[in-house]
């Protein structure tokens, strides 16, 4: 009998599976990256040396007003480390500046004053000026034409108030802008909702080019940088984590160039064989990110690249905030998996509905898989109108896999599926 720890919320849930079911693991390499150095010094060294672009002090210095794009209460971003080191890195050439730290929800809800204090620290609480995008509150956005594939691009007024606008996140795969980091920062993170519900539209989330690991001629990734490039992004720190969400590389420059020699490291730590089997189990790699079912399609998605045609997926998932979105919540119940997508497809770009993405990620895969969800914090009735089958804990969920697949079902174990990009050759 092999045993797994399955991240669950802050915590994890213990799986059991045995030997002659076990098909493979998938784990990403960034778990187990040795470094040598600590996280404080990975991050202080990547400033001294900015790819592509002047130091942050160097740019800072005559600004008058300066912006900090920073993540929200769902991303892991370490920013008690990273953000004390900007401030003092902007204030050591220009102790004057006026800085403000803007939260980049995209439509996620505000982030309260206690995530903010568990992010970022008291005294940053305390004594710098926090912004929260709203992408619901239409006077707080300024309209800037359209973007590469036609969509509407309204961006927070605080974004273009800067002398220097710089942004600071962390990269790993993504289900449909291929990465995360650079460029979200921008958009989604400080847009309002037409330009998001465009930029994730049913056509440019169904394009063959918006999928996990992919850049080139993805339409998601080409509207988001020409986003960030129109506003100005002068300067990004961004980080890789590894399963403890800590430091293991860091990168700070230029918004595409800094953002690409990331990708790079990721991609050859993270990317492995893809491993078919008849039941795949996998998380969203606990909390921040599996706080609601809205975030849960990521790694879904990289269950699906490892299911063989008819595959059970389960999915452990805390939701310990819920369903996630109130659009997303409607229409993740709104029928049988074929409906929703049929519904979906329907929506023209420019009338999309907010969070409708997760819902048509949810339906295509639904289509060909049963989905068991693993959770304590959604009511059985509300999973099953979610089209998908309830488990109290991964015993019990395995259990309900075999009966559906029969006792000789090969097992496939990816404990974080965000992390892992699984490629199929």
């Amino acid at each position: 009998m092999k045993e797994f720890q399955i991240p669950y919320g802050t915590a994890a849930m213990k799986l059991k599976v045995e030997e002659e079911n076990l098909e493979g693991v998938l784990v990403s390499g960034a778990h187990s990256f040795q470094v040598t150095r600590s996280q404080e010094e990975i991050v202080r060294e990547a400033i001294s040396h900015p790819i592509g672009s002047k130091r942050l002090s160097e740019l800072s210095k005559g600004k008058k007003r300066i912006a900090i794009v920073t993540s929200d209460h769902t991303r892991a971003v370490p920013s008690k480390i990273t953000l004390p080191i900007l401030l003092e890195e902007i204030r050591s050439a220009n102790p004057q500046a006026e800085i403000t730290i803007l939260i980049a929800t995209g439509m996620h809800r505000a982030t309260t004053e206690e995530e903010q204090r568990r992010m970022f620290g008291d005294a940053i609480v305390d004594r710098e000026r926090i912004v929260i995008n709203d992408a619901f509150r239409e006077e707080d956005f300024e309209d800037l034409g359209v973007l590469p594939s036609g969509a509407h691009f309204h961006v927070n007024k605080e974004v273009l108030a800067c002398d220097l606008l710089v942004t600071e996140g962390f990269i790993e795969p993504h289900f449909f802008a291929g990465f995360s980091g650079g460029r979200k920062s921008i958009l989604p993170g400080m847009c309002n909702k037409v330009t998001i519900s465009e930029n994730h539209s049913y056509r440019a989330i169904a394009d063959v080019h918006s999928k996990t690991g992919v850049l080139e001629g993805n339409p998601i990734h080409r509207d988001m940088v020409e986003a960030a490039r129109r506003v100005n992004v002068q300067y990004i720190l961004n980080v890789l984590l590894n399963e403890k969400k800590e430091i293991i590389a860091a990168f700070a420059g230029d918004l595409e160039a800094a953002h690409g020699e990331g990708v790079v490291l990721l991609r050859s730590i993270s990317q492995c064989r893809a491993i078919k089997g008849d039941i795949v189990v996998t998380s969203n790699g606990g909390y921040p990110l599996d706080q609601n079912l809205y975030q849960s399609p990521k790694a879904i998605a990289t269950a699906e690249s490892c299911a063989k045609e008819g595959a059970v997926i389960i999915m452990c998932c805390s939701c310990t905030d819920g369903m996630g979105g109130t659009h997303f919540a409607e229409l993740i119940v709104k029928g049988t998996p074929e409906e929703i997508d049929g519904y979906l497809s329907n929506i023209p770009a420019k009338e999309t509905i907010p969070e409708q993405w997760c819902a048509q990620i949810y339906s295509r895969i639904l289509k060909k898989h049963k989905v068991i969800l693993v959770t304590t914090y959604l009511d059985e009735e509300t999973v099953r109108r979610c089209n998908m089958i309830p488990a109290a804990d991964m015993d019990e969920a395995m259990k309900l896999a075999y009966e559906i697949k029969g006792r000789d079902a090969r097992v496939v174990v990816i404990p974080d599926g965000v992390s892992v990009m699984a490629a199929e050759e």
